[in-house]
């Protein structure tokens, strides 16, 4: 289930930035009281009274034929179109402008709820001088200090009032959705196109031509799949056009729909630095995970290099060492039919269950075969395994001390788990909970 997205939105120097900062409790936008410092757009995860929620701090919205002004507005325009939820900034020290009175109008059209906020109101006297503000057409306007914290809470409790309609989605449950993430131009459309069979995506040398996610569904032996094809991520400071700046968040959207995440990694070019941090974001959200080396056609392509280039991956990649490695070529179509079932594999392992009495007699073997460690003189004391989640595999393991499950001894568990039931293609969690 995807987290709603909430941008903030406003004329320049309204306090969008201090706004921001606030709600994700660090400070990541740069703050300086100059129109226009924020530029683009900036992405971090919020919670507030337990949910959670994506949060994008925007450019100000500042009509003119500037390109700085053109390019901001553009932003704010993509950020606007993808958020669930609108929160409108504007300053009560000086009263309604007209550039606040253009950015109501662009927000009128945007057909989404808009949460109105004035800003700066650092002392309980300027409340009396907020009503003004209910001219803009927006209901109750919440009088709220970016600097000092004030007012936060009750802006938020709208907020999120608008959420319960936006978070259901409605998957089936016999249905794999997979989506495929990677920097620009490792060939994800190209295979979509070679798993469709058919040409459903643009396929194009550019780097950055496929701006959204496109979901196709189909059907493969009996098997209902929908594939999220997404934008490439690339470095930050490598992002030039402003639409292949949004494409991090909307790939982000598409890990979290998915059941079973496509690792794309470019053969010809080897593996990067980005790969990994490509690669994370779907470690980071528990999703299966099934490493992909394409373009396999355009080196040497024996078994031997495929050993080679598969032990690279496993150096690289340690936080993924239970996913498959498929190597295809989506361009000749060459073993891209060993893809579906790794696919569907990581799936059923992603959702699996084990019989705790079973679970229980394979963690007392391994801990006979390796005693439990000893800190300070105490020794730690298995009590009782147990399942209690899945997507992905989730394990309690109820102790004496919880801090003595050094996270070697937690490895050397997982790997005794797997080694007895598998879970290939998907993360499995383990905690360690003191018996009450």
């Amino acid at each position: 289930m995807r987290k709603s997205i909430v941008a903030i939105v406003g004329r320049p120097n309204v306090g969008k930035s201090t706004i921001f900062n606030r709600l994700v409790g660090e400070r990541i936008s740069i703050v300086e009281d100059v129109p226009g410092v924020t530029r683009d757009r900036i992405y971090a995860e919020a919670e507030w009274l337990t949910t959670k929620f994506n949060l994008i701090d925007t450019g100000g919205i500042e009509l003119g034929d500037e390109p700085l002004l053109v390019q901001m507005r553009e932003q704010a325009d993509m950020a606007i179109n993808e958020a669930d939820v609108i929160i409108f900034i504007v300053n009560g020290r000086e009263g309604i402008t007209s550039a606040d009175e253009e950015v109501a109008k662009i927000l009128y059209k945007s057909n989404k709820p808009v949460v109105l906020a004035v800003n700066k109101v650092d002392n309980p006297e300027m409340r009396e001088d907020i009503y003004e503000f209910y001219s803009l057409g927006f209901g109750e306007p919440f009088p709220i200090s970016g600097t000092h914290g004030l007012g936060l809470g009750d802006m938020l409790d709208k907020v999120i009032e608008y959420f319960p309609t936006l978070e259901v989605e409605q998957v089936d449950q016999d249905t794999i959705y997979f989506s495929l993430i990677g920097r620009p131009n490792v060939g994800k459309s190209s295979l979509v196109n070679a798993l469709l069979q058919q040409e459903r995506v643009i396929v194009s040398d550019i780097a950055g031509t496929t701006r959204d996610a496109i979901d196709t569904p189909f059907t493969k032996e009996g098997q209902d799949y929908v594939i999220i094809d997404t934008a490439g991520m690339r470095k930050r400071g490598k992002i030039y056009e402003s639409t292949e700046r949004y494409s991090i968040m909307r790939a982000l959207k598409a890990i979290e729909r998915s059941d079973v995440v496509l690792s794309l990694i470019d053969a010809e070019t080897g593996i990067i630095e980005q790969d990994k941090k490509i690669a994370g974001y779907a470690h980071q959200a528990g999703k299966a995970v099934v490493i992909v080396v394409n373009k396999w056609d355009t080196v040497e392509s024996d078994q031997k290099a495929m050993k080679d280039f598969e032990q690279k991956l496993r150096v690289h990649f340690p936080f993924l060492d239970y996913a498959p490695i498929v190597f295809l070529s989506a361009l000749t179509k060459k073993r891209t039919h060993t893809l579906l079932p790794q696919v569907r594999l990581a799936s059923e392992n992603h959702v699996k269950r084990v019989e705790t009495n079973v679970l229980n007699d394979v963690v007392m073997d391994a801990v006979a075969m390796n005693p439990t460690p000893t800190m300070n003189g105490k020794r730690l004391k298995i009590l009782y395994v147990t399942q209690v989640a899945v997507k992905p595999p989730t394990f309690v393991v109820f102790v004496n001390e919880p801090e003595l499950l050094h996270f070697s001894y937690e490895r050397f568990l997982e790997n005794r788990i797997r080694e007895a039931f598998g879970f290939e293609g998907t993360p499995i969690k383990i905690y360690a909970r003191k018996r009450s």
